[in-house]
Order: C-alpha cells, then structure tokens, then sequence
C-alpha cells in the first residue's frame, strides 16, 4: 500500500503507542485520524500536524460514536482504509484481593474497552473499507491491533487484560480468513515492556528492574519500534492473519 495513499484511523491516537503511530504515519505522507477519550491531548496533537490530520473524541465501546468518527473520516478525507487499534487499559486485581473477590465491573470495564472497542471498530471499520477501491493486488484495507504479553505469559493480578488481549489474538484469525473475501487483511501486535505512559507512573528504580527482565535489549521497548513495525505490517501484503510478539524474547514470570 503506498504511504501517500493511506488514511489511517488510530485508536488510543493521543498518547503512548497510538501517538507514536500517527507521528510515524505523518512522516510518510499518511493521513491520521486521532481517536481518543482525550480531547486535550487530541486535539493539541492534531492542531500540531496540521491538515493530515483531525482529532475525533471517541468512546471505542459506543457503535454511535464510531460509526460517527469513521464517517468524519470520510467526509474528511475521502475514505478510510487502515485502522490501527492501540485504545486500552490495565485495570490490577486478584481475584481474590483485600476486599474480596474481584470486582465484576471491574474486569467488564477492561473486557469492553481492550477486547469489545477493538472488535467494535473493526467491524464497523471493515463495513467502510468494503466500498474503497481495490489496489493491483485486489487490497483494500488493513486492520492492525494491539494486543500484549500478557495474552501468552499472564501475570498474578492481570485476570481481567490477560483475557481480554487474549482474546484479541484469539479473533485475529478468523477475523482476517472472512476478510479475507473482502480484500483486507488483520493482524495484531503483542507488544511486550514498553516505555508509554502506562509505565510513566513507576519509580525508576522499578521500570530499571522491569528492563533487566529483557533478555535483549535489555531495555523497555521504545514506542518507535512499535509504530515501525505497524507501518511495516501495512507495507507488507502477505502479513495477515497472524500475531507477531515485540517483545525482545521476553517470558513474564507468575509475579
């Protein structure tokens, strides 16, 4: 798919692994839609590209709110035909913690936003991109989501995102064989320690300790190497259907 000709909708656009995708799409004449609950961080983000870009707030759970933000997309730039899902949260908890057994809201709210947002926008991301015009090789989308470690090598207390990244890796599959009919590919991402906000909040001695557990590099990934790896899954046509760890071979203990 040529650069110049990707309009590309990113979920979790305004910060961490999603900024850093748009940043990197920018570089190579893409266009971006910024999807995020931020409209601080969005629209400053946008505001900062210029016209290849806009900022849609966006609950990713809410078919409305998608199936409007996907239409600004259009209106705005024509079509859109790559979508990168990065939207997520941790949420700890045992299922046995101090307070008792784990909250339900509590892993349904992880579940809906990691697990049913990314399917959310996928179908009706797919339902869009069924109407682009092919390329020479019969494409006319890709889908890239982001799933974790986590799915494989799940920690105590990660019940609630251990499930439903797992459960991400597990509809990439058969996501990407019916669409396979339509000319669009899927695959996903598993994405190991990385440094994106949801690590800012650690002591430094801490995200030290997490970076030795990497057998190599022995660093937290850097949000770089994600991005350089989704623009890659977009460029090569035969990645489909598969969930690719970016992990630097790391295997996460019980704790």
């Amino acid at each position: 798919m040529n650069h110049k000709d990707v309009v590309a909708l990113v979920t979790g656009g305004a910060s961490g692994l999603g900024e850093t995708c748009v940043l990197e799409l920018i570089k190579k004449d893409a266009k971006a839609v910024i999807v995020d609950f931020d409209s601080v961080k969005g629209e400053k983000l946008a505001a900062s590209i210029g016209a290849d870009a806009i900022f849609v707030k966006t609950d990713v759970t809410n078919e409305v709110d998608v199936r409007q933000t996907i239409q600004k997309a259009v209106d705005t730039f024509g079509k859109i035909n790559v979508v990168i899902n990065c939207a997520g949260v941790a949420n700890p908890g045992k299922i046995m913690g101090r307070k008792g057994p784990l909250p339900l809201d509590a892993f349904n709210k992880v579940v809906q936003i990691n697990l049913v947002g990314t399917l959310n926008v996928i179908r009706l991301a797919v339902e869009q991109m069924m109407n682009n015009t092919p390329n020479e090789e019969g494409e006319k989308g890709v889908i890239i989501n982001t799933a974790s470690v986590a799915a494989f090598d799940g920690q105590i207390g990660q019940v609630a995102y251990s499930a439903s990244k797992a459960g991400v890796v597990g509809m990439t599959l058969p996501i990407a064989r019916e669409c396979a009919d339509y000319g669009i590919r899927v695959a996903t991402i598993a994405p190991g320690l990385f440094d994106t906000p949801m690590m800012a909040s650690l002591p430094p001695a801490v995200k030290e300790d997490l970076a030795k557990t990497v057998p190599f590099p022995k660093r937290l990934g850097k949000p770089g190497e994600f991005a350089k790896l989704a623009i890659h899954i977009i460029e090569n046509t035969m990645l489909n259907g598969c969930c690719i760890r970016l992990d630097g071979a790391l295997r996460m203990p019980p704790k």
